[in-house]
This record gives C-alpha cells, structure tokens and sequence, in this order.
C-alpha cells in the first residue's frame, strides 16, 4: 500500500470518526446525561448533610453538558478515526481474505472488545459521587494494565490462530484461539485487585443506567466508525467502474 493510499485512508479515518462521533453524542446527551445529573444530584444532597464549604464551580453543568461534552466526544472520535485507520492498513490483507468493509468491522470489533469491554467488565465506569479521590490513581493505573493486557492479548490470539489455521482449520483454530484469550483474560481478572467504593445507599438504578449508557456510547462509536470508514476504505480501494455513457459519439464515416 503506497503513501498516497494510506494518507487518503488516513483522512477518510478521520472523517469516519467524526462521524461516528457525532452519533456517540446524540447517544451521550439523551442517554448518559440524565444518569450524570441523577448523579450529581446524590452528591449534592449528601455534601449538604455535611458542613462543606460551598466549591466554587468553575465550569457551569449546562456548559459542561453540551459544549465540554460535544468537544470531548469530536475531538475524541477524530484521533481514534485516524489511529484505526492507521490500524487497518497495517491489518488489511494480514488477518484474512476478507473486504475492506468486513476488515473494517472486524477492526472495530476487535478494537471494541480490547480497548473498551474486557477493561469494562473488570473496571466499570462510576458516575460522579462514585469513588474515592485519593484512589484515583490506583483506580486509572489498573484500568490501563487490564486494558493494556487486553490488546496484547488480543493481538496475541489473533497470532496464535493464524500460526493453528494451516495445522488444524480455521473453524478449530478460531475456537483454540477464543478459548486462549478467554482464560487468559480470566486469569488477570482473578489476579487484578477489585476496585469497589460505591457507596451503599448509592441509587441502583442510576448506576445500572450510567454503565448501560457508557456502553452504548462506545458501541455506537465503535460500531458507526466500523461501517462508515468501511464503506468510504471500500470505494477508495476498490472503485466501481464508470458506468457507460448512455449515448456514445458516432464513429466518423469513412
């Protein structure tokens, strides 16, 4: 794959990703803000039961809610666009025969899982008044080991079913595959310290829903970015054909 291949896919990365973006926040705002308030609104009461001073806020909730999130979610889609579109010319045409489309999906797939889920799973996200604040490095250095170790082992397993599939098939070396990272990802679920500090009379529900959100936000990310930087990689590698003029000029007579 040339340079001028890559910095095209490069650019439509990141035009995907602001796309994608767009649509994690719709999901962001309708979904996930509600939980956050809900949330806020638990701290608040509990801190006015107590003689705390009043926190100056520096950045008011409306702003934080609309402006500060739209930036973040945007600014955060471009990047992630461009890295995974770097990811996918390096990846495709080494993880199979498949099209662009369908290594762009599986891509993100397997982005989804490493980066966001297996991470998730062990470390879930906490709404606001969740945690304590001199944890809060213990808690973020955890995050990134358990999401570290995940894309190594993912990266790891897609190694070992390429290195099985001339041995053993491809249906058994994906299963081999799959089960190496399920009980490798188990095992450091088991040896990893749990993180808990949700307070007891915390609202289930408002945390059930905050967590349920935070999910959705990244499947639609991940998922909107796979189909859309699918479709533009497909008609960048493999245009279609002009379609024939529907007149054609007469040939000049002899």
């Amino acid at each position: 794959m040339n340079s001028a291949t890559v910095r095209n896919l490069l650019v439509r990365g990141m035009l995907a990703g602001l796309g994608a973006g767009v649509l994690a926040l719709i999901v962001a705002y309708f979904l996930g803000e509600p939980s956050v308030d809900s949330a806020i609104s638990f701290e608040e009461a509990h801190a006015s039961g107590h003689d705390h001073g009043h926190e100056v806020e520096l950045v008011s909730r409306s702003l934080q809610s609309t402006a500060g999130l739209a930036t973040g979610v945007l600014i955060y889609g471009v990047a992630f666009g461009g890295i995974a579109a770097l990811a996918f010319c390096f990846a495709l045409g080494r993880v199979g025969r498949f099209s662009a489309r369908a290594t762009a999906l599986l891509l993100s797939g397997a982005a989804l899982l490493a980066v966001y889920v297996v991470p998730f799973l062990k470390y879930p996200a906490n709404p606001p008044a969740v945690g304590n604040g001199d944890t809060i490095g213990k808690r973020t250095t955890l995050y990134l080991l358990m999401m570290v170790l995940s894309v190594l082992l993912v990266v790891a397993a897609t190694i070992l079913g390429k290195w099985l599939a001339p041995k053993a098939g491809t249906w058994y070396a994906t299963v081999s595959a799959v089960a190496a990272f399920a009980v490798a990802i188990g095992l450091a679920y088991a040896f990893l310290p749990v993180v808990q500090e949700v307070p007891a009379d915390f609202p289930a529900t408002v945390l059930w829903r905050f967590r349920v959100s935070a999910l959705a936000i990244q499947i639609t990310l991940w998922g909107g970015f796979g189909l859309v930087f699918g479709e533009l990689a497909e008609r960048l590698l493999h245009p279609k054909p002009a379609q024939a003029a529907a007149g054609r000029p007469v040939a000049a007579a002899n």
